[in-house]
């Protein structure tokens, strides 16, 4: 257990629990044994740089990964768009510190022995409580210029992307591969028509159109109650001839010996 302090008028410190991360050769690549710091109770207002600061007295940090929760170890890809696919990690995680010699594992986890550190400096800070609170708005206040040039940068690799996949679907289209097989595209030999805006007007009109023949079939609430009073009267005049012509047929087929 390394007690530190995120703040030097801090009374009681917090407790970060850390240990050797040990997994078989080769299993993880990204946190590799005997260089690798495994560190439990991480607090969310304590970041990488942090971690890499506190831990750097005992050795050079290659890197800092924080998890919400103990995983495979594979690392991730970093998040390259400041705007989209982020993830805010909520409440205590986990963190993986890779050190480049394996001595400074050792050596961070002697630090226990020492009193409570201080992570947060005056030139770097650790923001925490309102501080911290203020800093995530205006953090997440977004830039329209910014935002902008993102999407459109974004929205010219798709359609680059769409253009190379629709050339090589051309290419591959009515070419047998070494079995004989031909690939069939989505395309088609005869692919259908695009909807332009004059089809999407006929279409609207003519679903208009149905409809107001069915409200107008049944405008009224009497009409409506005299169809049906109409439809039960019809049910009932052929009820009632369907039994005379079974009495007609029963009494036909009475036998008449004389």
């Amino acid at each position: 257990a390394l007690a530190v302090k995120f703040a030097k008028r801090q009374r009681s410190p917090h407790c970060l629990l850390v240990k050797e991360h040990q997994v078989r050769e080769g299993a993880d690549t990204a946190h590799p044994p005997r260089r690798t710091l495994f560190v439990l109770n991480v607090p969310p207002y304590c970041g990488p740089d942090s971690l890499s600061r506190l831990f750097s007295r005992c050795g050079p940090v290659q890197s800092v990964d924080i998890c919400d929760k103990r995983g495979s170890g594979e690392k991730k890809d970093k998040l390259t768009s400041k705007f989209f696919d982020h993830k805010t990690l909520k409440g205590f995680q986990v963190a993986y510190v890779v050190f480049r010699k394996p001595a400074a594992v050792q050596a961070a986890k002697a630090l226990s022995q020492e009193g409570p550190l201080l992570i947060s400096t005056e030139s770097h800070p650790v923001k925490t409580g309102i501080s911290k609170w203020i800093a995530s708005y205006e953090a997440s206040i977004v830039e329209p210029k910014e935002l902008k040039a993102e999407v459109d940068a974004y929205m010219q690799g798709h359609d680059k992307k769409m253009a190379e996949e629709e050339a090589k679907a051309a290419k591959e289209e009515s070419v047998p591969d070494e079995e004989g097989w031909v690939k069939v595209t989505r395309k088609g030999r005869k692919p259908g028509l695009p909807r332009t805006e004059a089809a999407n007007l006929r279409v609207l009109e003519k679903e208009k159109q149905k409809r107001a023949r069915k409200e107008l079939l049944n405008f009224y609430a009497w009409q409506h109650r005299e169809a049906k009073r109409e439809h039960i009267a019809q049910l009932r005049k052929k009820f009632e001839e369907d039994k005379q012509r079974i009495a007609l047929m029963r009494a036909q087929r009475k036998f008449r010996p004389y």
